[in-house]
């Protein structure tokens, strides 16, 4: 049940009304069976100094794209009252004329769009507005004796306005409706949501929490969990089993969803997903509509149902029902799309954004991860929705072409027009072994920081979780993962790739970076020696790449593949036999690999570095007083000595050999494969020759 969040010492802090309507905001967000992500606005009516020190009546709204969880006072759009209010006599406004008009009423052209549903707010005779999407207030509004239901639980004291699309009339409509009615504490907006209202910003809080409860205290004496959903028509598979099968099919799906634009991919079997996948009415509810029409953008109208019986052993044919129900999919939102298109609608992905399995749970599609999840949070919304709705009667949803006009409506796709631009790898998985290393953390940062999602595998598990998490501050939870994996183990390698399939989907750039390094005159090389290297730098590569190989063909997407090599790759280098030779079979196998994947867009190129001791935990150990010990020098001398020996005279750390991974990773050497580039600063007894 819903809980009210007001803490009357956090409120007591608060200076000014816009402070209270950021707090207030910010709980009503917390609690998304209150608020869907995204969704909502709020408003508060205060009076403000001007420019010119005048008293001014204005309102603050939530600003357009912003999320009431996370806003800031920076996300509101304060109005002045006395412009908007004589909007209130006209019979209509178009929705360009309304933006156009209010974007005159602002006290600060800095501050944000207002929200579409500006008007809701201004129109009623408030102080304090909330308009939210609590899931027991849509499962009335979405059930198709949803009014009767309410008179029931509210008697005379609602307002029930029909589904129109927010703009000017359903604001006027509103406020007609609460003006008419002396006895009105809530509007419900069929379809859509609620609207609340109080004299203070706590009141107008206190109002929509106790609203909410009311309604779900109705619901919940009639849901029968029993017949929930039409009750269990096939049985959850064991959590071990069903994330096994999910990270199978997971990358197969990546590929079928991936035609127009890479997607990412989130897995989620939640108990309320569970329920609803294996119900046997599922199949048929989840084909009625959107919840909310908050939802549409991100979840489509309707998700991809997989008509599939649980079974561990049948994961192929599960791949071909995905394969096959993807296909089916898009060629339907294209026929949707051209039923109801107006002049100048350009069509999005036609991809599901969400995948519903029995037994299994549901598979989530987005730009980022960060999208993905919203579309599966926005799911869970309507699951919860659909359960309250059947609790009272039988779930109905938009039309379809109200749906399509929700979704292609301009002024919601504004919203995503406030997104941060895509940059060079967006859409793409960086798989990155050594992450904890130099290097390895180098090249994260490098390709993270132009869009990627990155997987750290590194026997050192608390050294990349570290890196992990820095990048996760500055860019964004699960922007990264840290994984344990010795690149000597099969099991460990397949492991840490189903890790990456459940995180992300799939992968798309292999970053071929493990080290380790030994220095023994070839006379005194041991077989224990030589194994070591070979093991690690020749049958490590080799594992995590051919592991790699095999998911990046399931997906057919193609992929990029970077070794990181070594000078020593084409250069014999002294009292390093086993280094040298393993690090020149990285380089054949690396060309071997790119002979191979050409026919699957598959690229594999080498990076050919020399002496990165900044940040190795190679170079902080014994290799570093063996090799000045190869060359008569003391080791605080070996960085100088390195430098000196390059024909411009430079030393060389792992931001530059990021670059170059980063190069080879990216669009810019897309017709680029079986290549080695040095990053050594010119030591010519190493060129290629």
């Amino acid at each position: 049940m819903v809980q009210s969040l007001w803490d009357n010492d956090k409120a007591s802090q608060l200076e000014g009304s816009l402070d209270e309507l950021v707090y207030r905001s910010n709980i009503i967000g917390a609690d998304r069976r209150v608020c869907n992500w995204g969704g909502g606005n709020t408003s508060s009516k205060t009076v403000v100094k001007d420019f010119r020190g005048r008293d001014v009546e204005v309102m603050y709204v939530k600003g357009s794209g912003s999320d009431l969880a996370s806003m800031k006072a920076g996300n509101f759009t304060g109005l002045r009252m006395e412009d908007i209010r004589p909007l209130f006599e006209r019979d209509e406004m178009p929705d360009e004329e309304m933006v156009a008009y209010l974007a005159n009423c602002m006290i600060d052209a800095r501050h944000p769009r207002a929200s579409i549903e500006t008007l809701l707010h201004a129109f009623l005779p408030f102080k304090h507005v909330d308009h939210t999407h609590p899931d027991a207030i849509i499962s009335l509004c979405c059930a198709d004796n949803g009014q009767a239901a309410a008179r029931e639980i509210f008697g005379d004291r609602f307002v029930w306005v029909p589904y129109i699309r927010p703009g000017f009339k359903l604001s006027k409509m509103i406020a007609e409706g609460v003006l008419a009615n002396p006895n009105a504490e809530l509007v419900l907006m069929e379809k859509h949501g609620l609207v609340t209202w109080g004299e203070t910003s706590e009141a107008c809080y206190a109002q929509t929490i106790r609203i909410i409860g009311e309604a779900e205290r109705y619901i919940e004496a009639r849901v029968d969990e029993a017949k929930l959903f039409g009750g269990a028509k096939h049985a959850a598979l064991a959590a071990d089993v069903r994330r096994s099968i999910a990270a199978q099919v997971m990358p197969a799906v990546r590929g079928a969803v991936s035609d127009a634009k890479k997607m990412l991919l989130t897995y989620d079997d939640g108990e309320d997903v569970l329920q609803f996948v294996s119900g046997r009415d599922a199949a048929e509810l989840s084909q009625v509509g959107a919840a909310c029409p908050d939802h549409l953008v991100h979840t489509k109208v309707v998700p991809l149902f997989i008509d599939w019986t649980p079974n561990a052993e049948d994961v192929e044919g599960l791949k071909a029902k995905l394969k096959e129900g993807i296909a089916s999919y898009k060629e339907k939102y294209k026929a949707y799309f051209e039923r109801n298109r107006n002049e100048g609608d350009v069509m999005f992905e036609a991809a599901p954004r969400v995948i519903l399995i029995p037994g299994v749970g549901m598979i989530n599609t987005g730009k980022n991860w960060a999208m993905a999840q919203v579309s599966g949070a926005l799911y869970h919304r309507a699951i919860a929705v659909m359960r309250g709705a059947a609790a009272l009667g039988r779930f109905v949803s938009l039309s379809e072409n109200e749906s399509y006009n929700v979704e292609y409506w301009p002024l919601e796709l504004y919203k995503l027009s406030l997104a941060p631009a895509e940059a060079e790898f967006s859409r793409k998985v960086a798989f990155i072994t050594g992450g904890a290393g130099g290097i390895g953390s180098e090249t994260a940062r490098r390709l993270v920081s132009e869009g990627a999602h990155a997987v750290l595998a590194d026997l050192n598990l608390e050294g990349a979780q570290k890196v992990a998490d820095e990048i996760n501050a500055r860019y964004g939870e699960s922007r990264a993962i840290a994984v344990k994996m010795d690149v000597t183990s099969e099991e460990q390698i397949a492991a840490a790739y189903a890790a990456t399939a459940l995180t992300y989907g799939g992968v798309d750039i292999i970053v071929n970076n493990a080290g380790l390094a030994t220095s023994s005159p070839f006379d005194e090389t041991s077989l224990k020696e030589w194994n070591l290297n070979m093991n690690v730098l020749g049958t490590g590569y080799f594992l995590v790449a051919r592991e790699a190989f095999k998911l990046m063909k399931q997906q057919g997407i193609g992929g990029s593949m970077v070794f990181v090599g070594s000078k020593n790759s084409v250069y014999a280098g002294k009292n390093a036999t086993a280094y040298s030779a393993a690090k020149a079979l990285e380089a054949h196998l690396a060309r071997c690999i790119a002979a191979e994947g050409g026919e699957f867009g598959i690229r594999v190129n080498t990076v050919l570095p020399d002496a990165i001791l900044q940040g190795s935990t190679i170079w902080n150990g014994a290799w570093r007083n063996e090799r000045a010990a190869a060359y008569g020098i003391e080791p605080d001398q070996l960085e100088e000595y390195y430098r000196k020996r390059t024909t411009l005279l430079v030393n060389i750390y792992p931001k530059d050999i990021a670059e170059g991974i980063a190069f080879f990773a990216s669009s810019m050497a897309d017709k680029t494969t079986g290549c080695m580039l040095t990053i050594d600063g010119g030591v010519p007894a190493a060129f290629t020759r």
